[in-house]
Formats: C-alpha cells, structure tokens, sequence
C-alpha cells in the first residue's frame, strides 16, 4: 500500500474507533428511574468503585438502605453496596465512618464547610461558583445515582433580597427507591420542579416553620409529592407538632424509638407515614 493510502486509512480507522467509542460511551449513560417525564437523558459522571459502571445502579429485591439522623439536617445514608452519604455536610455532624459522598447547601454556615476533609472522594455543592449557573449534579457513586434539582434562596441574616439556583434538592436513586433531601427549601416549589425531581419515595423535610418556610406552606410541599415516608429535619425552636399538625387522615405519624430507620422497596409504608426520628423531636 502507497504511504499516502496507509496514512488516510490510518486516519479513517482512528476516526471510527472514535466515533464507536463516542456512541458506546452515549449508550452507557445512566437515566433517571424517578423522573415523571424523562425528556432529557443525564449526562452522568461515573464513579464507581466496583469496576466498570452499570447503566443505572443495580437493584436486587429486599435490598435495604439506612437512615441515620446524625443532627440538624444531616442524615447518614447507608447504601446496601456500602456506600456512605452524609447530607447538607458542616463537618460537626460526622458519620462514625468516613463518608463517599457529602452534599451542601449554603444558606447558612450550618449546611455547609468549604474544609472538608480531603479524604471525602466526592464533596458535591447545591450551587454554582459561577455567576448566572446552575449546580449541575449528576454523579453514579457504587450503586448510587445522584442528582440535583436547584432552587431559589432567600439571604441570609435579613441582607433582604433571593438568590437565583442558590441551593439544591439533592436526589438520591438506590436499590430502587427515591430519595428526597429538601435541603434549606425557602420556597414553595413550581411545576417544572415536581417535573424534574419526579417520584420521591423518601423525603427529608425542615420543619423548622420559618427559617425556611412556614408549616402551612412546607405541607403543601409535601402533600404534593405524596411520600410513601417522610423524614422531619431542621427543627428550631418550634415542635415538630407545628408541622404535623397540618396533615390529616391520609398521613400517619409516629416517633421513632431511636435515631435511624431502615427501608426498602418492599417495606415502604402504604400509607404517607410521617416518621419523626429521635432526635428531632
């Protein structure tokens, strides 16, 4: 063959490979299983550490996943692949074990550390850094899928004034449930948002009926996404009663014994159960 030939079929089969190598990646990108309307794919960042990724965490019947109200609103979830998740991280309340994964939100120091310990291999923020940007969370850790749906804040300390996209909803898809961390929700949620967050099977919710918003309205939020359970959080001040009590017959309530719940697809409770963790109460 003519070197001038070898070159451009050289060139053609880099090209190629390519190209496959392009279409393979695109197949192999995950999709969320809790949206209500999947109208976009995520284009996801693989890491986990088992190996080559799945297309979407795998779920086998009867797997487990631990909640553990650690303090404030930081939950300790325990994945069955054994992945650790600590949410809305100030580095006070700490999981025994040192977390995979943190997530943040930055209404007040109390929901966030900008000096996590290094040894944290994924430290995902509920906003951008850069002005006019969504955080933009879409991450597969072991044999949990995360992501993110932004909200608007209010700032802090009476500064008076909102913050567009300043902090998130993270979402956590695993062993098939759909998890729900309401983070420091300062208003009631839109259309396109129940669009995007979807089905939330658990959901995680401040109840502290003011600093994020009242109970009247935090209710409305959570009668809309019609939990299968629902995890108060965030109390100051008033009694988790404030809250309660804007929920009728549908919705059971009950206080845990101790300070974590364990679930799985399996044993979600068929009736909306608000499950007040020690602790919180």
């Amino acid at each position: 063959m003519k070197p001038q030939y070898l070159v451009l079929a050289i060139a053609y089969l880099t090209a190629f490979a390519a190209a496959g190598s392009a279409a393979a990646q695109e197949q192999r990108t995950p999709f969320s299983q809790c949206q209500a309307i999947a109208e976009n794919i995520p284009k996801v960042t693989f890491a986990s550490f088992s190996g080559a990724a799945p297309l979407t965490p795998a779920v086998s019947e009867g797997e487990e996943v631990k909640f553990t109200f650690l303090g404030h609103s930081t939950f300790e979830i325990d994945t069955p692949g054994g992945i650790v998740i600590a949410t809305d991280y100030n580095g006070w309340y700490r999981p025994a074990t040192m977390p995979d994964v943190v997530t943040m939100n930055k209404a007040h120091p109390t929901h966030y550390t900008l000096t996590p310990d290094p040894a944290i291999k994924h430290v995902l923020h509920g906003w951008s850094d850069v002005p006019g940007e969504k955080a933009d969370v879409d991450l597969v850790v072991g044999d949990a899928y995360i992501r993110n749906v932004p909200t608007d804040i209010r700032f802090s300390y009476g500064l008076g004034g909102s913050q567009e996209n300043g902090n998130s909803i993270f979402i956590f898809e695993i062993a098939g449930l759909c998890i729900g961390h309401l983070g420091h929700l300062h208003y009631e949620l839109t259309d396109a948002h129940y669009t995007e967050i979807g089905r939330l099977d658990v959901v995680m919710v401040p109840v502290d009926s003011g600093l994020t918003m009242g109970a009247d309205s935090m209710s409305r939020v959570i009668k809309r996404l019609r939990s299968s359970l629902i995890l108060p959080m965030h109390r100051r001040g008033p009694p988790v009663e404030a809250f309660v009590s804007m929920f009728g017959k549908d919705f059971d309530v009950a206080n845990a014994p101790d300070d974590s719940i364990t679930v799985s697809m399996r044993t979600l409770p068929k009736k909306p159960l608000i499950y007040v963790l020690k602790g919180v109460q």
